[in-house]
């Protein structure tokens, strides 16, 4: 096996001002979190999401735990999740002390399926937490419909979806509280960061409370009160202004990143569509009315096994090639929590067959065609009729 591939799967660039930004902040003196380039860029989201609030967090991680405590998820309740997803979309509620029922995934976007959903609804039940998985908008919509209007918290695992959309609608404006990540496999990184969304104005002081450590901070700063004390629960979620600064550079170039990735994905699409029926792919897909994130780039091969001997065969070719999420639902580690154990078909199926290419901002397309035409050799001699 290659040690170093000649295509890596990922590599974080520098797409803008990055450097100066940070060098800038480390001149100001203020180094910590809420900061001026933690200013900026929460504002930048804040109007992008068309949102309450936006507070800058040190991981995607973080800002799920702190929307299980702004949602006072705690032990008794129940919190309904994709079995497909990083464990941090679990990890985040089980440490609140819910108990987790993991549902299927539905096999166009890979987002949550609402009539599983559906099917695990009880009054425990505290939260939902769809995943815009690879930056395509999940049905939100059936969602909707699923809880009813149900008094369940709906909180988006948005770490995919930054500057996605369904409709005209951003990707992390449909949940009570929805979280971004920023970490350098994501879109727009900063090395380790995240933030959370808010869209009930009614969260956003207490927001700042848990944020700010459970002190009255930010009513002490603005006058409101006498004294700075201790007042409620929380954590030292806050993203130093340092890597803001970084952050703040990414974004401040959004446009021509997302330029960037949307012309890998259209090379993608034009170089393996032809080939898909005759090799036994399938490309990835969106629905009409979602406009992707440009997160990532996937092929589902038709067998677990020929997608495990594809993947060797690209890694040889130096190709960093790799698989993504094992299903939660039966994961060692969720045993634990499981509030009832459910059968996840679709996530169990999709695992087993989903292949992760090569995307990054600096892919060229001379990148692109060598990875597409490794992959169709891969497949080629992968193939039930080739010869042995």
């Amino acid at each position: 096996m290659t040690t170093h591939p000649n295509i890596p799967f990922n590599r974080p660039s520098l797409e803008g001002r990055e450097l100066e930004y940070v060098a800038d902040a480390a001149r100001s003196g203020e180094l910590s979190c809420d900061g001026p380039y933690s200013r900026r860029a929460a504002a930048l989201l804040k109007e992008a999401l068309g949102v309450e609030e936006v507070l800058l967090t040190t991981s995607c991680t973080a800002a799920l735990e702190l929307s299980a405590l702004l949602a006072d998820v705690a032990p008794g309740d129940v919190v309904v999740l994709p079995s497909f997803t990083y464990v941090s979309t679990a990890l985040a509620f089980a440490r609140a002390g819910a108990r987790l029922r993991f549902a299927d995934i539905e096999p166009v976007t890979l987002g949550i399926d609402p009539r599983s959903v559906a099917d695990l609804l009880t009054p425990e039940v505290a939260a939902v937490v769809p995943v815009h998985y690879a930056g395509i908008g999940c049905d939100i919509d059936g969602l909707v419909a699923a809880l009813n209007g149900r008094a369940v918290s709906m909180i988006e695992d948005n770490a995919h979806g930054l500057f996605g959309a369904i409709g005209d609608r951003p990707l992390g404006s449909f949940g009570r509280f929805s979280c971004l990540s920023f970490h350098d496999t994501k879109s727009f990184g900063c090395g380790e960061g995240g933030a959370i969304a808010i869209t009930d104005r009614a969260d956003v002081e207490r927001a700042h409370v848990l944020y700010d450590k459970g002190t009255n901070r930010r009513a002490f700063v603005a006058g409101e009160v006498d004294a700075y004390t201790w007042v409620d629960i929380g954590s030292s979620f806050g993203l130093a202004d340092l890597l803001a600064a970084h952050l703040w550079g990414q974004l401040e170039a959004r446009d021509r990143i997302l330029e960037k990735r949307r012309a890998i994905t259209e090379r993608y699409v034009e170089l393996l569509t032809p080939e898909a029926d005759r090799l036994g792919i399938q490309l990835m897909q969106r629905p009409a009315d979602r406009r992707s994130a440009e997160q990532m780039f996937y092929v589902l091969v038709d067998t677990r096994e020929r997608r495990d001997a594809v993947l060797a065969a690209l890694r040889s070719a130096g190709i960093g090639a790799t698989f993504h999420y094992v299903p939660l639902h039966d994961a060692p580690g969720a045993k634990a929590f499981l509030d009832v154990e459910t059968d996840c078909p679709v996530a169990t199926d999709i695992s087993g067959r989903l292949l992760r290419l090569p995307f990054y901002n600096a892919l060229g397309p001379d990148d692109v065609a060598q990875v597409a035409t490794s992959l169709v050799r891969a497949l080629e001699r992968t193939s039930p009729t080739s010869p042995r």
